[in-house]
C-alpha cells in the first residue's frame, strides 16, 4: 500500500491539517487517512510510508488526562465539538507503541498554539522520536501547524501550508 495519514484529533483542527497533507500528497498514488480516536488504522502497518500527527496538549504528545481535559473544555463551550473516539479511543502514544516500522519511511506533525515551542511545546517532536524507536525512516523534520487557541481555529493560511507540505513530502518519495 502506499501512504497512510494517521492522526488524532480533539477538536478537529488536526483532522483538517491531516486531509490537507493529504491532498499534497496525491500524486504518489495510493492513500488513505485514517484517525487513531476511532480506531479506523487496520490499514496502518501495510502502508509504504506513515505520515503521523497529533495535537500537542501539556507541551507534548497527548495523554488520557490531557484528552479527558480537552473533553472537559468542550462541555464548557457552545460552539466546540469533539471528534469520534476523542477520549475514549485509543491514543495516539499508544497506537505509536503497537507499530513497527522495519526501516519503512514516515513523517511527524502536529497542530499547537501559534507560540515559540519552547513555550507551547511540539508533540510532532516526540512523535519523531516514537517512530524512531520503533524502527521508521524519517524522511523530513516534524512540522508544526498553529492553531489560534487551544480549542481552534486553525490559523489564517495553515491549511494551505498543509497542503504544500504533503506535495514536498511527494516530491522526495518520488
Amino acid at each position: 500500500m502506499g501512504a497512510v495519514v494517521a492522526y488524532e484529533s480533539m477538536y478537529g483542527n488536526t483532522r483538517q491539517i491531516a486531509e490537507a497533507i493529504a491532498e499534497g500528497l496525491k500524486p504518489i498514488g495510493e492513500l488513505e487517512v485514517v484517525s487513531v480516536n476511532a480506531g479506523d488504522v487496520s490499514t496502518a502497518d501495510e502502508a509504504d510510508v506513515l505520515i503521523v500527527g497529533g495535537p500537542t496538549h501539556m507541551h507534548g504528545l497527548a495523554t488520557s488526562m490531557s484528552r479527558k481535559a480537552a473533553a472537559d473544555a468542550a462541555n464548557e463551550e457552545e460552539h466546540v465539538e469533539l471528534e469520534p473516539g476523542a477520549v475514549d479511543g485509543p491514543g495516539l502514544r499508544q497506537w505509536l507503541g503497537q507499530r513497527q516500522g522495519d526501516g519503512k519511511r514516515a513523517a511527524a506533525f502536529d497542530t499547537r498554539l501559534d507560540k515559540s515551542p519552547i513555550i507551547s511545546g511540539m508533540a510532532a517532536r516526540g512523535i519523531a522520536k516514537r517512530l524512531r524507536r520503533r524502527g521508521y525512516e524519517l524522511i523530513t523534520d516534524p512540522e508544526s501547524f498553529l492553531v489560534e487557541d487551544s480549542e481552534g481555529p486553525l490559523a489564517d493560511g495553515e491549511l494551505e501550508r498543509a497542503k504544500a507540505w504533503g506535495a514536498s513530502l511527494a516530491e522526495k518519495l518520488g
